[in-house]
């Protein structure tokens, strides 16, 4: 009687309620199930994804390598600013448009991953002309990836820049 009882219990449950929430029940045992994990092969993926962009000088492929809610810490001879994504995208566009020659290179070391993030050292490479003048930028350091739509995306960048 007590198996009769717990079936029609159920089967009464069930009846009242809708589907909508049974299948956003399912739907999220689902998604929990399958959450991502950072790799290194995802980090290695956002390496070449810069690479390619900043070279192509694409700003709508850079921004989407760059969460929304970036933070980049640039320090050099002792003074330091912080960008936003926005404000990193334009300098960025900036500096593509007042030079020539831009050539961009990035490595990646020292990765540590934990869950949905990667901490890594990276070194980029930066060179331009600018006025007749060669320029060259290198920038090293400590970023945070974090998971977006099943990629590496930039969250965070302590930044030191030398100029050569």
């Amino acid at each position: 009687m007590k198996l009769l009882w717990g079936k029609g219990l159920l089967a009464l449950l069930i009846k009242g309620t809708s589907l909508a929430a049974i299948v956003a029940v399912a739907s999220t045992v689902s998604v929990s199930a399958q959450a991502a994990t950072m790799t290194e092969a995802l980090v290695q993926n956002y390496v070449a994804a810069m690479k390619s962009s900043a070279n192509s000088q694409s700003i709508n492929q850079v921004a989407r390598l760059v969460s929304d809610d970036a933070l980049i810490s640039l320090s050099r001879k002792g003074k330091s600013t912080s960008l936003d994504k926005d404000a990193y995208l334009k300098l960025l566009q900036n500096s593509w448009n007042d030079t020539s020659n831009y050539n961009y290179d990035i490595s990646v070391d020292n990765i540590v991953i934990t869950g949905t993030q990667a901490k890594a050292n990276v070194t980029t490479n930066e060179s331009w002309v600018k006025n007749g003048q060669k320029v060259s930028f290198v920038t090293t350091s400590r970023v945070t990836l974090t998971l977006s739509t099943g990629n590496a995306v930039l969250l965070r960048a302590v930044s030191q820049v030398t100029i050569n």
